[in-house]
């Protein structure tokens, strides 16, 4: 399984300097004894408010030096806040100019929310995916952290609209009740799965197989990197079940961008 070549396809660097309490240079030394070729990252701002238009122009440019550094190992995810219509879909433009290969999304709106309307429009007319910090939190407390965080029924309400766009739901290990996301999302084949999330529960890997299919799972790992991989040791995986979610389903992905 190490030796495994893998797409990481939900991960975070610091571009320059040490943000996260590492640095790229931490993330990619570790990548590398994980067997994980190619990380495609974000940098959000990880705050309960929207980002102003410098702060996601800030992000994204802090990715950019990264991308530009590494260009064989990094791809990257544009944040964006979708409240500054204008200026977001102009940054997403900018971005999709410099060679990123998506969308990343935190939770400042819902998934099905008409706000996301044109960027997924936009997305479509590129042939990139959507990444979305979601969950279903299960405890007050985090919802009362988080109160506009997705889940599984909004992405799937936003891909039975646009059934050409490629969702990715991020952390399925994470962020509160799993199963009941599975059951959410077996009717939703434009929604993938990413695998990442420090919740590490016994059988996870199979269950997602089993009720959404091996062809829309994508290794990922959030900055969980052992625990990501551990997750894959621990199912009970075919070889060309690992090899596809390992790398195929996400080359598949970044193959369809225009």
């Amino acid at each position: 399984m190490l030796g495994i070549p893998k797409i990481d396809a939900h991960m975070h660097v610091p571009g320059e300097g040490r943000r996260y309490g590492f640095t790229t240079e931490d993330a990619l030394r570790a990548a590398d004894r994980l067997g994980i070729v190619k990380l495609c990252c974000s940098i959000p701002l990880a705050e309960n408010r929207n980002a102003t238009p410098e702060e996601m122009r800030a992000c994204n440019d802090a990715l950019d030096w990264a991308l530009q550094r590494w260009p064989d190992r990094l791809l990257g995810y544009a944040y964006l806040d979708p409240g500054w219509h204008r200026e977001a879909l102009d940054e997403a433009r900018r971005c999709l100019d410099r060679g990123f290969i998506g969308f990343k999304f935190y939770h400042q709106y819902l998934a099905d929310e008409p706000v996301l309307y044109p960027f997924y429009e936009l997305a479509i007319q590129h042939r990139v995916p959507m990444l979305w910090h979601a969950g279903r939190p299960w405890c007050n407390k985090l919802h009362w952290q988080q109160p506009r965080i997705s889940d599984a029924g909004n992405l799937a309400r936003a891909s039975r609209r646009y059934p050409e766009a490629v969702f990715i739901e991020g952390h399925i290990g994470g962020g509160g009740d799993w199963e009941w996301s599975l059951r959410e999302l077996r009717g939703a084949p434009g929604v993938y799965l990413d695998t990442s999330g420090s919740v590490v529960d016994d059988g996870l890997i199979d269950r997602c197989v089993a009720a959404v299919g091996v062809e829309r799972l994508l290794f990922a790992t959030d900055m969980t990197m052992e625990g990501g991989v551990g997750k894959l040791l621990d199912a009970q995986l075919t070889p060309a079940q690992t090899q596809a979610i390992c790398w195929d389903n996400m080359q598949g992905i970044l193959d369809r961008r225009r």
